[in-house]
């Protein structure tokens, strides 16, 4: 189940920053934040993945 975790993570950062460049481009502040902010999730998520991958070895 980790590769569809990361895949998962992986894609919801992508959304993140597809958000953060539509709220760039709307001039639209919450719409960046809540991009950024979903990136940063992804990015703490995926973070998680590579520990328990690192103590699956």
């Amino acid at each position: 189940m980790g590769n569809d975790d990361k895949i998962a993570n992986k894609g919801e950062g992508m959304l993140g920053k597809g958000k953060e460049k539509l709220g760039e481009a709307t001039d639209n502040e919450d719409l960046q934040a809540g991009g950024k902010a979903d990136q940063s999730k992804a990015d703490l998520k995926q973070a998680g993945e590579k520990v328990k991958d690192a103590f699956k070895d």
